[in-house]
């Protein structure tokens, strides 16, 4: 007696590629995942997932469904509609190259991505008073322009105690 195989289901074969829409979901999952600063165990542990599966979500292997986008939009603080939207409406660039996956290289290369450049801004603009945020604006200015010169930054300047003057 022959056993015959249930017929298989439809949908996407492991070998093909994700469908560009889980893609672009599973992205924005990510970018809004780094813009909390949230690693995807803690997210996973939010949502009731390991981060194995989370990192599934966000390379788009595997397609979120409703009732999950839905819970992943209130652990983000997102409506579901920015996960499909091409607009950045919190302050985080949009990924290059559209629906494609950035190469990991490009992705640490890009000082916009890094944790520490949305922990900078977020601390600037938490300055209350407009003249203290302006020098510290002027601040980074001058240290950046004393770097692309090319030379060491002079040794600030000591005062009685030993510690650096501050120039106001």
């Amino acid at each position: 007696m022959a056993m015959s195989r249930a017929p298989r289901r439809s949908g996407r074969r492991r070998a093909e590629q994700p469908d560009p829409v889980d893609v672009q979901v599973g992205s924005r999952v990510r970018l809004r995942r780094n813009m909390l600063g949230l690693s995807q165990e803690k997210l996973g542990e939010a949502i009731g997932l390991t981060f194995q599966q989370v990192q599934k979500y966000e390379r788009g292997a595997n397609r979120i469904g409703a009732s999950r986008l839905h819970e992943l939009s209130r652990v983000l603080d997102v409506p579901v509609s920015f996960f499909f939207d091409d607009t950045d409406p919190v302050r985080a660039p949009a990924i290059p190259g559209g629906f494609a996956e950035p190469p990991t290289e490009a992705f640490d290369a890009d000082p916009l991505r890094r944790r520490e450049t949305g922990e900078l801004v977020e601390a600037y603009f938490s300055i209350d008073d407009p003249t203290v945020r302006r020098r510290v604006y002027e601040l980074a200015r001058s240290l950046a322009a004393e770097g692309e010169q090319g030379g060491e930054a002079a040794a600030p300047r000591r005062g009685r105690r030993g510690r650096p003057k501050v120039r106001t």
